[in-house]
Protein backbone atom coordinates (compact mmCIF):
# COMPACT_ATOMS: atom_id res chain seq x y z
CA UNK A 1 0.00 0.00 0.00
CA UNK A 2 1.26 3.43 -0.88
CA UNK A 3 0.50 6.50 1.09
CA UNK A 4 2.05 8.76 3.65
CA UNK A 5 3.19 8.66 7.25
CA UNK A 6 0.79 10.47 9.56
CA UNK A 7 2.88 10.14 12.71
CA UNK A 8 3.46 7.80 15.61
CA UNK A 9 1.28 6.92 18.60
CA UNK A 10 2.54 4.79 21.50
CA UNK A 11 5.47 3.77 19.30
CA UNK A 12 3.24 2.57 16.45
CA UNK A 13 3.81 4.22 13.08
CA UNK A 14 0.51 5.45 11.64
CA UNK A 15 0.27 5.46 7.85
CA UNK A 16 -2.56 6.60 5.60
CA UNK A 17 -3.07 4.83 2.29
CA UNK A 18 -4.15 7.16 -0.52
CA UNK A 19 -7.38 5.14 -0.88
CA UNK A 20 -8.34 6.41 2.60
CA UNK A 21 -8.72 9.93 1.21
CA UNK A 22 -11.58 8.70 -0.99
CA UNK A 23 -13.54 7.29 1.95
CA UNK A 24 -12.70 10.32 4.12
CA UNK A 25 -14.24 12.73 1.63
CA UNK A 26 -17.15 10.37 0.91
CA UNK A 27 -18.02 10.20 4.63
CA UNK A 28 -17.58 13.96 4.98
CA UNK A 29 -19.85 14.66 2.00
CA UNK A 30 -22.47 12.11 3.13
CA UNK A 31 -22.66 13.64 6.60
CA UNK A 32 -22.50 17.29 5.50
CA UNK A 33 -24.85 17.08 2.55
CA UNK A 34 -27.17 14.28 3.59
CA UNK A 35 -27.25 12.90 7.12
CA UNK A 36 -27.02 16.07 9.19
CA UNK A 37 -29.29 18.28 7.01
CA UNK A 38 -31.92 15.51 6.93
CA UNK A 39 -31.83 14.91 10.68
CA UNK A 40 -31.30 18.49 11.87
CA UNK A 41 -32.94 20.90 9.40
CA UNK A 42 -32.68 24.67 9.60
CA UNK A 43 -28.93 25.30 9.66
CA UNK A 44 -26.73 26.76 6.95
CA UNK A 45 -24.32 24.72 4.83
CA UNK A 46 -21.30 25.95 6.79
CA UNK A 47 -22.78 24.53 10.01
CA UNK A 48 -23.43 21.17 8.36
CA UNK A 49 -19.92 21.18 6.93
CA UNK A 50 -18.49 21.93 10.38
CA UNK A 51 -20.54 19.11 11.90
CA UNK A 52 -19.34 16.84 9.09
CA UNK A 53 -15.67 17.70 9.62
CA UNK A 54 -15.84 17.09 13.37
CA UNK A 55 -17.83 13.87 13.00
CA UNK A 56 -15.60 12.54 10.22
CA UNK A 57 -12.38 13.29 12.11
CA UNK A 58 -13.73 11.72 15.31
CA UNK A 59 -15.02 8.72 13.38
CA UNK A 60 -11.58 8.09 11.93
CA UNK A 61 -10.00 8.73 15.34
CA UNK A 62 -12.36 5.99 16.60
CA UNK A 63 -11.16 3.64 13.86
CA UNK A 64 -7.59 4.45 14.83
CA UNK A 65 -8.35 3.74 18.52
CA UNK A 66 -9.85 0.39 17.45
CA UNK A 67 -6.66 -0.50 15.56
CA UNK A 68 -4.39 0.84 18.31
CA UNK A 69 -6.09 -1.50 20.78
CA UNK A 70 -5.30 -4.50 18.55
CA UNK A 71 -1.70 -3.35 18.22
CA UNK A 72 -1.25 -2.65 21.91
CA UNK A 73 -2.57 -6.08 22.97
CA UNK A 74 -0.50 -7.78 20.26
CA UNK A 75 2.62 -6.05 21.58
CA UNK A 76 1.83 -7.18 25.14
CA UNK A 77 1.64 -10.74 23.76
CA UNK A 78 5.13 -10.45 22.28
CA UNK A 79 4.00 -9.94 18.69
CA UNK A 80 6.03 -7.28 16.89
CA UNK A 81 3.81 -4.58 15.38
CA UNK A 82 5.29 -2.46 12.61
CA UNK A 83 2.43 0.01 12.63
CA UNK A 84 -1.10 0.75 11.52
CA UNK A 85 -2.33 1.66 8.07
CA UNK A 86 -5.66 3.38 7.48
CA UNK A 87 -7.14 2.59 4.07
CA UNK A 88 -10.45 2.60 2.24
CA UNK A 89 -11.94 -0.31 4.23
CA UNK A 90 -10.87 0.96 7.65
CA UNK A 91 -7.54 0.03 9.12
CA UNK A 92 -5.09 -2.78 9.65
CA UNK A 93 -2.39 -3.42 12.22
CA UNK A 94 0.79 -4.54 10.48
CA UNK A 95 2.20 -7.40 12.57
CA UNK A 96 5.23 -9.53 11.78
CA UNK A 97 3.61 -12.77 12.96
CA UNK A 98 0.30 -14.26 14.06
CA UNK A 99 -0.72 -15.03 17.61
CA UNK A 100 0.77 -18.28 18.91
CA UNK A 101 -2.17 -19.38 21.04
CA UNK A 102 -5.95 -19.26 20.58
CA UNK A 103 -6.25 -17.27 23.81
CA UNK A 104 -3.88 -14.61 22.51
CA UNK A 105 -5.77 -14.47 19.20
CA UNK A 106 -9.06 -14.08 21.08
CA UNK A 107 -7.72 -11.20 23.16
CA UNK A 108 -6.09 -9.42 20.21
CA UNK A 109 -9.16 -9.79 17.99
CA UNK A 110 -11.73 -9.09 20.69
CA UNK A 111 -10.26 -5.87 22.05
CA UNK A 112 -10.99 -3.84 18.89
CA UNK A 113 -14.77 -4.31 18.93
CA UNK A 114 -14.70 -3.83 22.71
CA UNK A 115 -13.02 -0.44 22.24
CA UNK A 116 -15.60 0.48 19.59
CA UNK A 117 -18.37 -0.52 21.98
CA UNK A 118 -16.83 1.54 24.80
CA UNK A 119 -16.48 4.54 22.47
CA UNK A 120 -20.12 4.13 21.48
CA UNK A 121 -21.06 4.26 25.14
CA UNK A 122 -18.88 7.30 25.77
CA UNK A 123 -20.35 9.18 22.81
CA UNK A 124 -23.87 8.15 23.87
CA UNK A 125 -23.17 9.49 27.35
CA UNK A 126 -21.96 12.82 25.92
CA UNK A 127 -25.08 12.94 23.74
CA UNK A 128 -27.31 12.17 26.74
CA UNK A 129 -25.68 14.84 28.92
CA UNK A 130 -25.99 17.30 26.04
CA UNK A 131 -29.67 16.52 25.57
CA UNK A 132 -30.25 16.77 29.34
CA UNK A 133 -28.66 20.21 29.47
CA UNK A 134 -30.30 21.42 26.22
CA UNK A 135 -27.05 21.78 24.30
CA UNK A 136 -27.35 22.64 20.64
CA UNK A 137 -28.21 19.82 18.22
CA UNK A 138 -25.16 20.97 16.29
CA UNK A 139 -23.15 19.45 19.14
CA UNK A 140 -25.41 16.60 20.25
CA UNK A 141 -26.11 15.51 16.68
CA UNK A 142 -22.44 14.80 16.09
CA UNK A 143 -22.24 12.66 19.22
CA UNK A 144 -25.46 10.81 18.40
CA UNK A 145 -23.90 9.88 15.04
CA UNK A 146 -20.61 8.83 16.68
CA UNK A 147 -22.43 6.65 19.22
CA UNK A 148 -24.40 4.93 16.45
CA UNK A 149 -21.49 4.47 14.03
CA UNK A 150 -19.20 3.03 16.72
CA UNK A 151 -21.92 0.59 17.78
CA UNK A 152 -22.35 -0.42 14.13
CA UNK A 153 -18.57 -0.79 13.80
CA UNK A 154 -18.42 -3.06 16.86
CA UNK A 155 -21.29 -5.23 15.59
CA UNK A 156 -19.98 -5.38 12.01
CA UNK A 157 -16.47 -6.32 13.15
CA UNK A 158 -17.86 -9.22 15.18
CA UNK A 159 -19.43 -10.89 12.13
CA UNK A 160 -17.85 -14.36 11.93
CA UNK A 161 -16.02 -13.86 8.65
CA UNK A 162 -12.26 -13.70 8.27
CA UNK A 163 -10.44 -11.23 8.27
CA UNK A 164 -12.99 -9.39 10.44
CA UNK A 165 -12.39 -9.53 14.17
CA UNK A 166 -15.36 -11.87 14.59
CA UNK A 167 -13.78 -14.29 12.11
CA UNK A 168 -10.55 -14.21 14.08
CA UNK A 169 -12.47 -14.79 17.34
CA UNK A 170 -14.43 -17.63 15.73
CA UNK A 171 -11.21 -19.20 14.40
Amino acid sequence: MEGFRLGSILGFEIRVDLSWLLIFFLVLWTLSAGVFPANYPGFDNATYFGMGIVATLLFFASLLAHELSHSFVARTKGIPVEGITLFIFGGVSRTRMDAETPGDELQIAGVGPLVSLLLSGLFALIWYVGISFSWSVVFTGVFAYLAAINLALAIFNMLPGFPLDGGRVFR
